[in-house]
């Protein structure tokens, strides 16, 4: 049977999601998870996951794939994954879906969100999970300036060199910041800003450096339409920096209602 997995994860101190070749002790959340499963049933298991995310990002439910002959409910491996995984990656799901499914493969929207602590100082509980920013940024700014991404366009200059696709070409369905306050203490104006982004598919570190963009422009350093060059041109100069891992979290998957594994599944509150 194939089961499928929603999987969480604190990605700080994890060299991404994918299994480097050559790294013996690696350290990534595919290879955790195969280990726990290879212990779990005793034979070698491999999972395939839907999104292949970098070293430092984290995930709310990144999905991942596997095949066994298990007498295992497939309602219950979250429960025994979990027992043998550590407490910065959890199974939040496991479903029974068919032999051929996979998510990776099937029409979906995801969305990404990056978090920037806008305060004067930092926060040391928002500091593995958001980039530090002490200037003031101009959200207003940042979120028109977003707009600009929304619709089928040629990221290319959006992607890190060195990706091997067979098309730049990618579909954002929506995008926007804003500004989440945060009132505890006696500090005014501070908060966390979350650039939000969903497609139907990403470029290598398209979202770091759309969220780069955007806070170039939130400082006032970059002008609202150069996102507009950046996406003519193709040019990677004319994007702003990749900002870090640390405040990049995959945050949702959404399935077209024909293809939806979840959809008789009523064991999940998200």
């Amino acid at each position: 049977m194939r089961i499928l997995l929603t999987v969480a994860y604190d990605g700080t101190d994890y060299n991404g999601w994918q299994i480097q070749k050559g790294d013996a002790e690696n350290n990534t959340i595919e290879y955790m998870l195969n280990s726990a499963l290879t212990e779990l049933l005793g034979v070698g298991v491999r999972v395939s996951g839907a999104s292949r995310t970098d070293s430092g990002v984290h995930a709310l439910c990144n999905l991942a794939v596997f095949d066994c002959d298990s007498r295992i409910p497939a309602e219950k491996f979250s429960y025994a994954l979990n027992q043998r995984l550590p407490e910065d990656i959890r199974v939040r799901r496991s479903v029974e879906v068919p032999g051929d499914f996979h998510p990776r493969y099937v029409p979906t929207v995801k969305t990404y969100e990056y978090t920037i602590w806008n305060d004067t100082f930092s926060l040391p509980v928002k500091s593995r999970y958001s980039l530090h920013c002490y200037q003031r940024l101009d959200v207003e700014a940042m979120n028109r300036a977003a707009g600009l991404f929304v619709g089928e366009h040629d990221f290319a200059a959006f992607s890190s060199a060195g990706s091997q696709v067979k098309t730049t070409v990618r579909r954002v369905t929506k995008a926007d910041v804003f500004l989440k306050p945060f009132n505890k203490g006696l500090v005014k104006n501070a908060g966390e800003i979350v650039i939000r982004v969903s497609g139907t598919g990403f470029l290598y570190n398209m979202v770091r450096i759309m969220a780069g963009t955007l806070i170039e422009i939130g400082k006032g350093a970059r002008e609202e339409g150069s996102i507009v060059k950046a996406l003519e041109t193709g040019d990677r100069k004319n994007a702003g920096a990749t900002a870090p891992a640390k405040g990049l979290c995959l945050v949702d998957y959404e399935f077209d209602p024909a293809y939806d594994p979840f959809a008789s599944d009523v064991s999940f509150i998200s």
